[in-house]
């Protein structure tokens, strides 16, 4: 395939340890665009060939700009997030807007802003989400209600965008060894060994977008070969 006939990915939180490995295998047969805030981990991708855009999700008007310059986009992977363990008590104005723009409002004002594109191409859609978008995880309300509120974006926008073949996932992956879960764990007690590692991820998303073109799954549930937590 040339540059012209490949197909075209969009990936969030493409310098995080997860986005960045699914940007880099989506590259081996797409042209990505890679979201991210990190100047280096950008620059990293880009030469790799990804298209690297400093995009912040909490910008309304560059989600909208971004959008428009896509005529086609056959896969969107929202793979962005912030986490942190924070309950109801501890959780402020500011945190649960930060994490709600973040892990909800800009996955959704984003696939809005490509909804065109992704009609074009009757593209896949898929929306990182975890354990905690199914069961609530105790003293962790922030994160636990932006992953529920992301499983709804998804669903509803499976519902609606039916009509137009868009094919709208939710994987939900367990721990991952990122530097997300890292800074969420206690010192001390971190074994990546036992964690699911990014590039497993990817492959799983890869397993979603080569799918034939007559079905959808719907639900993923991605999890440590031996259980840590049953979430």
């Amino acid at each position: 395939m040339t540059e012209t006939t490949r197909p075209v990915a969009v990936v969030t939180g493409a310098t995080g340890g997860m986005g960045g490995a699914i940007a880099r295998d989506l590259a081996r047969t797409h042209t990505v665009h890679a979201l991210g805030r990190d100047a280096d981990a950008l620059a990293a991708l880009a030469e790799l060939g990804i298209e690297p855009h400093a995009v912040e999700l909490a910008d309304a008007d560059a989600l909208a700009a971004f959008g428009a310059s896509l005529p086609r986009v056959d896969v969107l992977v929202h793979a962005a997030a912030i986490s942190g363990h924070v309950s109801v008590e501890d959780a402020d104005a500011a945190l649960w807007a930060r994490a709600l723009a973040t892990n909800v409002i800009g996955p959704a004002l984003l696939t809005r802003a490509l909804l065109p594109a992704l009609r074009a191409a009757e593209a896949t859609v898929v929306f990182i989400g975890s354990g905690a978008g199914t069961k609530s995880v105790p003293g962790s309300a922030v994160y636990t209600a932006t992953k529920h509120a992301l499983r709804a974006v998804a669903d509803v926008l499976r519902i609606d965008e039916e009509r137009n073949r868009i094919r709208v996932v939710t994987l939900a992956p367990g721990q991952t060894d990122t530097a997300m879960l890292r800074a969420s764990t206690p010192e001390g007690s971190y074994t990546p060994e036992r964690y699911i590692r990014p590039e497993t991820v990817a492959g799983a998303v890869r397993g979603l977008v080569d799918l034939p073109a007559d079905a959808q799954i719907t639900d993923v549930a991605l999890r440590p070969r031996q259980e840590i937590a049953r979430l």
